[in-house]
């Protein structure tokens, strides 16, 4: 049996796309060990193909050679193969420091020695899922990201928030990119009030600790308190199951909603800046709003821009798409959901 140690993305969105890739791995006789930042090491815990989560003490952003080397100490002989899938140098130094046989990715940022199998850097931007694939030589058509919670685990943390599964909404009005990824806060809160109205159903908010600013100020802006803030309030392994017990999500484009897509729930995405033939969500259960592809409405010759703040100060591409054509969206979901359920 290859003994494989997978070197982790740092970001939600990158680590669940990810999943396809380990699971050929995994099909293949590896046994895998996922090393990963605290931030995204529970995503991995919901790959029954991980074996083992190794939770890196490092610092996102900084070298940490100390703490490599340490941590490679722990490691040295344990593994076969290393995949690393960040392109960048620091990510590529504990396989190198552990001295681990095989250390495969691509060529990224300075990392000749540190690598002894190199693919090329892609030409443009494929879709994350075949950028990871190839890593492992490739995957079966339409392969999808997929994770998995124990029931228990979903119907605990229901119970511990006052929810019966299905019968909640979650949006996650986050994105760590910018503004131009971010769908009003305004719009979120009419969006909220629409579903209680139309539903009778509460409303959750989620993200991490810096989303919690937006998460508040789009609950403050919705009347009668039926609007709950998870965001930064508990772990992203509590984040996971009220995603995954939801009867449906809304979200910019962000790790949320690569999250959502992952368990399968409908799922309604609005894009600004970015472009969803890049990183859409995989689902069959999801709807995409995003101004170039929607009718009757006024199309920008500047999407998809992919800057962090809008060049012109408008934001037209978030603030063009409304409240009531994605709730639609979502409804449009759920029903594809009903009618061909998983």
């Amino acid at each position: 049996m290859t003994r494989a140690l997978v070197i982790a993305p740092q970001w939600i969105g990158y680590a669940v796309m990810a999943e396809p890739m380990l699971a050929v791995l995994a099909a293949r006789g590896e046994h895998l060990t996922v090393a990963a930042l605290p931030s995204v090491a529970p995503l991995f815990q919901a790959m029954p193909q991980v074996a083992e989560v190794i939770t890196l003490p490092f610092v996102h952003g900084r070298l940490d050679w100390s703490a490599r080397r340490a941590q490679a100490r722990q490691i040295k002989g344990r593994f076969d193969v290393a995949y690393v899938l960040p392109n960048s140098l620091k990510s590529a130094l504990l396989p190198w420091l552990a001295r681990i046989p095989r250390r495969v990715g691509y060529q990224g940022e300075g990392r000749l020695v540190l690598l002894n199998e190199r693919l090329p850097n892609p030409v443009g931007e494929p879709p994350l899922v075949a950028f990871y694939g190839a890593l492992a030589g490739g995957l079966p058509p339409r392969a999808r990201p997929r994770l998995h919670l124990a029931h228990g685990r979903i119907d605990d943390l229901l119970a511990r928030c006052g929810l019966a599964p299905q019968a909640y909404w979650v949006l996650a009005p986050g994105a760590e990119q910018g503004a131009t990824r971010r769908w009003p806060a305004a719009a979120y809160a009419a969006l909220a009030e629409e579903l209680h109205a139309l539903h009778g159903q509460p409303v959750w908010l989620v993200g991490a600790e810096t989303e919690r600013p937006v998460c508040e100020e789009i609950a403050a802006l919705v009347h009668g308190g039926h609007c709950r803030v998870q965001a930064g309030a508990g772990s992203l392994a509590d984040a996971m199951a009220l995603i995954a017990g939801a009867r449906g999500v809304v979200s910019n484009d962000s790790g949320w909603m690569h999250m959502a897509a992952a368990f399968g729930v409908p799922q309604a995405a609005v894009f600004g800046a970015t472009s969803p033939q890049h990183t859409p969500p995989l689902n069959r259960h999801a709807r995409v709003l995003w101004l170039q592809t929607l009718r009757g409405v006024e199309h920008l010759d500047c999407q998809p821009c992919y800057a962090h703040e809008c060049r012109f100060g408008h934001l037209k591409c978030l603030s063009g798409i409304a409240p009531e054509r994605v709730h639609a969206a979502l409804q449009d979901a759920l029903a594809s959901s009903a009618a061909r359920p998983g």
